[in-house]
């Protein structure tokens, strides 16, 4: 028996919907992220092991004022050099960063920071510093702190060491490149108890997620004529045996 032509017909309709969909959400999902996202490649150790050298991380464009302590970010500053740089927020205006502590930690405010995501063989600083971070300035500093040139480099200018908010154009939301380290960017807990709080994580998940989506619906859809037309010439073949024994008996 062949099929109704009424369930092919909804199978065709619900194949197009599937991959207009599929269109929808594939193609919106990287516009959304050529729009809130940049991509950039780190050219140093200095955010070891977070970002390694030459890895290329997806960066949510920013206002300088929505940057929070820990947050990573791509900023460009004269003083610092012509070419952007990634660092992590250690403070911000009105700050009070020090270190180091008899266990070796900088502290903010008088709270001493565990700061997981360091290398492991490098104590928070080899040299010891005291600043208050200007008002609408930055104090940054790298995860690899004996090879990163940050804000300790440039205490003695009259910014102490602290960049501007304005000079930020994006926080780090995640590693694309090389795969083996793919993935969203932590966000640690070691400036939660700090006024503030910490900022939360960009709409990449929701991208990948409208990507993926779309991805499958696109190949469900494409899928099903061919996956029908097989299924109905294998019932036409069913039915011509059928006949074929039924008029031999």
């Amino acid at each position: 028996m062949s099929r109704p032509v009424g369930e092919g017909r909804f199978g065709s309709l619900l194949s197009g919907v599937a991959v207009a969909l599929g269109c929808v959400l594939f193609l919106g999902g990287f516009a959304w992220g050529a729009v809130v996202y940049k991509p950039y490649t780190v050219p140093t150790d200095s955010m070891a092991p977070t970002i390694g050298k030459d890895d290329r991380v997806l960066a949510q464009r920013i206002d300088g004022d929505e940057v929070r302590r820990g947050d990573v970010v791509v900023f460009q500053d004269a003083v610092w050099g012509a070419m952007p740089m990634v660092k992590r927020v250690i403070g911000v205006g009105g700050d009070k960063v020090v270190c180091c502590d008899k266990q070796g930690r900088v502290s903010v405010d008088g709270t001493p920071l565990d700061e997981p995501y360091l290398e492991k063989k490098d104590q928070a600083s080899l040299t010891g510093f005291s600043t208050t971070v200007p008002k609408g300035r930055l104090f940054l500093m790298g995860d690899h702190r004996s090879d990163s040139l940050d804000s300790r480099v440039h205490l003695t200018d009259s910014s102490h060491g602290a960049v501007p908010r304005s000079a930020v154009s994006a926080r780090v939301d995640a590693t694309a490149w090389p795969m083996s380290g793919f993935g969203m960017l932590e966000r640690p807990g070691t400036f939660d108890g700090l006024p503030g709080g910490v900022s939360q994580p960009g709409p990449l998940r929701l991208m990948v997620i409208a990507v993926v989506s779309g991805a499958v619906l696109i190949l469900a859809g494409a899928a099903y004529g061919p996956i029908a037309r097989r299924r109905r010439a294998g019932a036409v073949r069913r039915e011509e045996a059928r006949g074929t024994v039924t008029a031999s008996g």
